[in-house]
C-alpha cells in the first residue's frame, strides 16, 4: 500500500514516463503537440487517457454538461465511424450517456486495458505501448475530421 504522496508521486512519474516517449512524436500536421494534455479546439470534447491501480483506457469523451449536446457530437463521430475505425485499427466501445469516474454524465468512445496498475512499475511499459499508438492514431483521425466537428466550437 502506497501513502498518498507515494501515489502522487508514482502517477507523476508515470505521466513524465509517458511524455518522454511520446514527446520526440510531432503532431500529423508536423507540430509539436502537448500529448499528455490533447486539445481538440471543442469544448468540452476530450481525448483523454486514464490509468488507476486496475485498468487503464483511452477515450474520446464528450463531457458537455447538456447531454443533448453530447448526444449531438456523438452522433457527429459516428458519421465518421468507419474513419475512425480505419485510423485505430481496431474496434473501440461507444457510450452513449455514460457515468465517469466522477459521476457525471459523459458519452465515450473508449478502449480499454485491463489487469494493469499505473502503481506497478512493471505494467509502465504495457501502459506505454497500449496508449501511444492509440493517442498518435486518434490525433491522425483528428486531423482529417476535426472540420466536421466546426459547429460544435
Amino acid at each position: 500500500m502506497f501513502s498518498k504522496d507515494q501515489a502522487a508521486q508514482l502517477k507523476q512519474s508515470f505521466w513524465t514516463t509517458f511524455g518522454q516517449y511520446i514527446a520526440p512524436h510531432q503532431s500529423a500536421e508536423g507540430m509539436r503537440i502537448n500529448w499528455v494534455n490533447y486539445k481538440t479546439g471543442v469544448k468540452n470534447l476530450n481525448f483523454k487517457m486514464h490509468v488507476d491501480k486496475k485498468s487503464a483506457y483511452i477515450a474520446i469523451e464528450m463531457a458537455d454538461p447538456d447531454p443533448g449536446m453530447q448526444e449531438l457530437i456523438f452522433e457527429e463521430f459516428l458519421s465518421f465511424k468507419t474513419m475512425l475505425k480505419t485510423s485505430l485499427e481496431e474496434d473501440w466501445d461507444w457510450e452513449l450517456h455514460t457515468t465517469d469516474e466522477h459521476y457525471k454524465t459523459v458519452s465515450r468512445i473508449i478502449k480499454r486495458l485491463p489487469d494493469v496498475s499505473i502503481f506497478n512499475e512493471k505494467d509502465w511499459p504495457e501502459l506505454i505501448s497500449f496508449l501511444k499508438p492509440r493517442l498518435i492514431a486518434l490525433d491522425e483521425f483528428w486531423c482529417d475530421a476535426k472540420d466536421g466537428f466546426d459547429t460544435f466550437k
